[in-house]
């Protein structure tokens, strides 16, 4: 029987993992230069721990969390999303006692069934941070800047911020009165699932891409017109220190995010090149989310980006192609002589950091040479039983096709090009 891949569940192939690598190294350092630290939840939760955090109402909790009871019969999920995990962790592990500040990045896997598509799987990977514990908007303004800093650092271009404030715990009923009014005047032109919202959590129905729900969504009062004195003032705050910044942005006035745990500042950071599914990253406040799980009230604000749809973009900028890596040197061998040595030259060289690779077929030296190009390898050496006994061999540069005797032992090669790792130094 021949076995397929779980729908939404891909295999990234060899070809890809370069773009992977390059993300999470980027990733990596735009964290360390704001001084964020990692952290790494696991891959299952409660099922409480989402459905009060994110909302019993939105899409996620509904229609997308893969929840199974354990042998105990507890109700455990597979994590949609990290930042209920990370405020989790934040609050069970006495962070909010030993340092209320924190200042945390993550990356890995989360599950959600839906239809898989273009850049967006069931098993999908996010990574994203979390800065908990001051209710600054400057500290709104450095995770913004942060997912700025990290898409300049990868290349990408023609991206733009939407950028709206939906108020604090108190601002919501009031705001959802408002959007019931509107709505109550053309319900039958409302989906299904905005129908169901509409009872719920009528903001929910601005996250709807539903095209029947459109006109009516755009025609919405927004958000930002029904803010508290103290929300209002705090996003005044958060645009005037973006413009300090030149970090440009268009206030969207009906931009909510499909977590109900955001308040105030919420954002999205597109993609010119994404299509009408153009968001790359995007986040806001959770001021409530910390003592909803059972912690002291602590303000806090962040967001998180899809791997799979930054990739594409990668992948289709002529200026990001990766570069297949280069391997150091490759041991063409002929005989069991040769095949030994050059065992005991690859286990010495890699040591010094040198990547040396070997055939294992016993193949002929014309397809061990083919193999060595196909690897784009820097140096050829072919070692036989002739090289075993003389203690010396040539060594080819490829690209330049230059050759040169080197002396052979079991501790490594006399040529101190190779060592070094290649006439340029990498």
């Amino acid at each position: 029987m021949a076995y397929g891949s779980v729908r939404g569940m891909r295999d990234i192939l060899p070809e890809e993992t370069p773009y992977w690598t390059r993300l999470e190294m980027g990733i990596r350092e735009v964290a360390r230069l704001y001084n964020y630290r990692e952290i790494r939840p696991p891959l299952v939760e409660q099922t409480d721990l989402f459905s009060r955090g994110i909302g019993e109402a939105t899409d996620v909790v509904t229609k997308e969390m893969y929840t199974f009871p354990d042998k105990k019969g507890r109700s455990l999920t597979l994590r949609p999303e990290a930042t209920a995990s990370v405020v989790r962790a934040y609050v069970e592990h006495g962070l909010h006692i030993r340092e209320p500040f924190q200042k945390l990045y993550y990356i890995g896997p989360m599950f959600r069934y839906e239809k898989p598509q273009k850049g967006r799987s069931r098993q999908f990977h996010q990574y994203g941070v979390e800065a908990i514990g001051s209710i600054d908007p400057t500290l709104d303004v450095e995770v913004i800047s942060f997912a700025w800093e990290l898409m300049n650092s990868l290349g990408l271009s023609g991206l733009s911020l939407r950028l709206n404030s939906i108020g604090c715990a108190a601002d919501h009923p009031r705001y959802r009165e408002v959007l019931q009014d509107h709505f109550s005047r053309n319900l039958d032109s409302l989906c299904t699932d905005c129908l169901r919202r509409y009872e719920e959590n009528p903001l929910r129905i601005l996250d709807c891409k539903n095209a029947t729900c459109r006109s009516q969504i755009e025609a919405a009062p927004g958000s930002a017109d029904h803010l508290c004195k103290d929300c209002a003032d705090h996003f005044a705050a958060v645009r005037e220190h973006l413009d300090r910044l030149h970090l440009s942005y268009t206030v969207d006035p009906r931009l909510v995010r499909g977590l109900d745990y955001y308040t105030r500042t919420v954002f999205e950071l597109v993609s010119a090149d994404l299509g009408a599914q153009d968001a790359l990253l995007g986040g806001g406040r959770y001021d409530d989310l910390v003592k909803m799980v059972g912690g002291p009230a602590t303000p806090a604000v962040g967001f998180a980006g899809g791997m799979e749809r930054l990739i594409l973009v990668l992948q289709g900028k002529s200026a990001t192609t990766m570069e297949k890596p280069r391997l150091d040197l490759f041991l063409a061998t002929l005989g069991e002589g040769g095949r030994a040595l050059a065992l005991e030259l690859a286990k010495s060289l890699r040591s010094r950091r040198i990547s040396v690779d070997l055939d294992y077929r016993g193949r002929a030296l014309r397809k061990q040479i083919s193999q060595a190009n196909r690897l784009g390898t820097r140096y050829l050496l072919v070692i036989g039983d002739d090289e075993t006994a003389a203690g010396k061999g040539r060594l080819k540069e490829m690209d330049s096709g230059e050759e040169c005797e080197v002396a052979l032992t079991p501790t490594g090669i006399s040529e101190t090009i190779l060592i070094s790792g290649g006439k340029d130094g990498t």
